[in-house]
């Protein structure tokens, strides 16, 4: 084996390891957010988290691509990208999973590759497909499934589903969009300008409620915010995208299914959640339509 082939089997080793890192802490960010909003307002959460962590990956970004500048004429694009994907995205999922459980989270956020898929048929950068249109139709009926299947169990509701499901199009619209971007941008440097620029649109809405009990942020609270700040937002967030980036969006889609049943997992065994008949049900529909709608 050539020296470069050597190289290159590292660094096709390193993609593997970092995006199942990327995939256990996305999964097990579901526990941690619906542990810290139990204490600290959603919105609040949220606009601290993706602020501060921004600033530490655009420093990162300082360091490790010095030469990277954000063009002026870009700003508008990344306002526009971190609004879609943070500002949106991660304050109605921070809502949501404060309203039903970190396992039902798991399953409905899966489903933000289709929406993804059906924004880029708007956009005409992909064309209809009936596979895509019938995994689609799959999702939305696993969706409803999971719902219903939930009704009776503690922990879960209507609103907090739904509001998951609204972040799951935020986000898989938010992938569709930062595609220019990455053709002119590293994925460190996307995910940095994205992260910050969305998480300042948020801090002004945060300062409606900032009613926060100090005496109750014990150490775990304080524990799971850093978890989901750093290991989650921030190695996460660069993980998927330098994942995207070397393998291609159809086979970082496995890693998706992944991350849908470690979140079922670590709800239940660390929330002591319940996930019943009906909810494996529709766990299996949405999963089954995520695949047939981004199949080639």
């Amino acid at each position: 084996m050539t020296t470069e082939a050597r190289q290159e089997r590292r660094a096709s080793i390193w993609v593997e390891v970092s995006l199942l890192l990327t995939v256990f802490f996305f999964a097990t960010n579901f526990v941690a957010v619906k542990t810290v909003v139990e204490v600290v307002p959603p919105v609040l959460f949220a606009a601290v988290r993706f602020t501060l962590v921004g600033l530490l990956m655009l420093a990162i970004l300082r360091f490790v691509e010095p030469e990277t500048r954000l063009a002026r004429g870009d700003l508008p694009t990344f306002i526009g990208l971190g609004f879609v994907g943070i500002s949106c995205t991660q304050t109605v999922f921070t809502i949501g999973v404060g309203q039903t459980t970190a396992a039902n989270t798991a399953v409905i956020y899966a489903t933000a590759p289709v929406w993804g898929m059906l924004l880029g048929f708007f956009l005409k950068l992909e064309r209809p497909r009936l596979t895509g249109i019938v995994g689609i139709a799959l999702c939305l009926f696993g969706v409803v499934a999971v719902q219903y299947g939930g009704l009776e169990l503690a922990g879960t509701s209507l609103t907090g589903d739904f509001l998951i499901l609204l972040a799951a199009i935020f986000w898989g619209s938010y992938t569709v969009l930062s595609i220019p971007l990455l053709r002119r941008y590293s994925p460190l440097a996307v995910a940095a300008y994205s992260i910050f620029l969305g998480g300042l649109i948020v801090v002004p809405i945060s300062l409606v409620d900032l009613d926060v009990n100090y005496v109750d942020l014990t150490g775990l609270i304080w524990f799971a915010a850093l978890y989901s700040a750093l290991l989650s937002s921030g190695f996460g967030f660069f993980g998927w995208q330098r994942g995207v980036a070397a393998v291609g969006a159809n086979r970082v889609l496995i890693y998706q299914y992944l991350i849908a049943l470690t979140g079922i997992t670590a709800g239940i065994i660390l929330l002591g959640e319940t996930f019943g008949p009906g909810q494996v049900l529709g766990a299996a529909i949405i999963l089954g339509g995520v695949y047939l709608a981004r199949r080639r």
